[in-house]
C-alpha cells in the first residue's frame, strides 16, 4: 500500500467525512471513504495517531452475575439495540473521569470500581479511525432517564439467562453481543 493523500469532503458537528487516495499493492489506484472524529486529517500519521474519543463501559453489578446494558434508540439503523454505556471523551477529561460522567448521564449508576482498562481499539474499523477505551468494573444505585434530550436510553441489569434470550432474538451493537455471548456461557 503506497499513501498518496486524504481529502476533506463535509465537516459536520461530530464526524468529519473524508476520501483517503493509496495505491494498492498491485498498482490499482483506490479512494477510501471514511468518517473521523479528528476535524483536520491532513496526513497517514493522523489516520492513526491521536487520543482515544470515546469510552465504552462493561459493568457488572457488586455480584459478578449482572451485566448492565443499555437499550438505545439509534438513528443511523433506525431501531432499538442493545449496547454498553458509552460516550465521548470531553476536552480535559480522562477515559476515567468521562465514565463516571456518561454512566452517570447514561443511567444515573455510580461507577464503583474499575478493574480493568483496555487498551484503545477501534470503533468501527471498516469506515473510521474512531478509538475507544473499554473499562471494566462495577456500578451501582437506581436507574433514572439519560440526562440528554438527545439519546432515548432504557438501562438495566441482565442475568446470564436473560442476556442469552435476548442473544436470540434482539439487534445488538457488534462488541455488545460478543462480549455477552461468551460472557452467558461461563
Amino acid at each position: 500500500m503506497q499513501y498518496k493523500g486524504i481529502t476533506k469532503n463535509y465537516q459536520g458537528k461530530y464526524i468529519t467525512c473524508y476520501s483517503a487516495l493509496y495505491e494498492t499493492q498491485n498498482g490499482f489506484d483506490k479512494t477510501y471513504e471514511m468518517i473521523s472524529r479528528n476535524p483536520s486529517v491532513s496526513s497517514f500519521e493522523e489516520l492513526h495517531s491521536g487520543k482515544a474519543d470515546a469510552v465504552i463501559m462493561i459493568l457488572h453489578d457488586d455480584s459478578g452475575n449482572k451485566v448492565l446494558l443499555n437499550y438505545e434508540f439509534r438513528m443511523a439503523v433506525g431501531e432499538w439495540v442493545y449496547n454498553f454505556p458509552a460516550g465521548l471523551i470531553d476536552e480535559g477529561e480522562t477515559a476515567n473521569s468521562a465514565a463516571e460522567r456518561e454512566l452517570r448521564e447514561e443511567t444515573g449508576l455510580h461507577l464503583n470500581t474499575i478493574s480493568e482498562i483496555w487498551q484503545e481499539s477501534y470503533s468501527a474499523v471498516g469506515f473510521s479511525n474512531e478509538k475507544g477505551i473499554v473499562i471494566l468494573g462495577t456500578a451501582s444505585g437506581k436507574f433514572r432517564q439519560s440526562d440528554s434530550d438527545m439519546e432515548e436510553i432504557h438501562a438495566n441489569w441482565y442475568t446470564k439467562a436473560q442476556v442469552r434470550d435476548l442473544l436470540l432474538r434482539e439487534r445488538f451493537a457488534a462488541r455488545t453481543q460478543a462480549y455477552c455471548s461468551l460472557w452467558s456461557k461461563i
